[in-house]
């Protein structure tokens, strides 16, 4: 199964809802990110939004996004406690990689850092705090070679 893939300005005012609603849950109430969240990015035709769902809402998101470099961005993973530790975060990192080739940087919360080196990242840069979460800047080249299975662990 696919996952749903939107661009921002093609969203609905309930896909809206549904994403920043799971984001919410996720980093406000879980995470304690202590930053707001919504960010500007998420209606504008350059970022793309890909998601699973159930008859309970999305229980696995992430968001695709082009900086003002025109460089490549992939964050706001994610996915519902219920549901983790199933693939769903893996296999939309995965469906990213086909939509959007290397390069793509990323900033990955520390704890997940060998989770994305599973799939060709590499960091890029000092840990740095991001909401009061330890981030680390992270990034895919294209002559990375990784392996196909993708990381396992039931972290996302």
């Amino acid at each position: 199964m696919a996952p749903t893939h939107r661009a921002g300005d093609e969203l609905t005012a309930q896909e809206v809802y549904d994403i920043w609603r799971l984001r919410d849950v996720v980093f406000a109430v879980e995470q304690q990110y202590g930053d707001v969240e919504v960010d500007g990015l998420d209606l504008l035709p350059t970022t793309a939004h890909l998601w699973f769902a159930d008859s309970e809402g999305l229980t696995s998101y992430l968001r695709l996004w082009l900086g003002d470099d025109g460089g490549r961005h992939l964050g706001r993973v994610c996915t519902r406690r219920d549901q983790r530790g199933k693939g769903l975060s893996r296999r939309l990192i995965e469906h990213a990689h086909q939509l959007w080739p290397a390069p793509i940087q990323i900033s990955a919360q520390l704890y997940l850092e060998n989770w994305y080196a599973g799939f060709g990242y590499t960091r890029s840069g000092e840990v740095f705090d991001d909401g009061g979460i330890p981030h680390v800047p992270m990034a895919r080249d294209g002559d990375r070679v990784i392996d196909p299975r993708g990381p396992s662990s039931s972290a996302i």
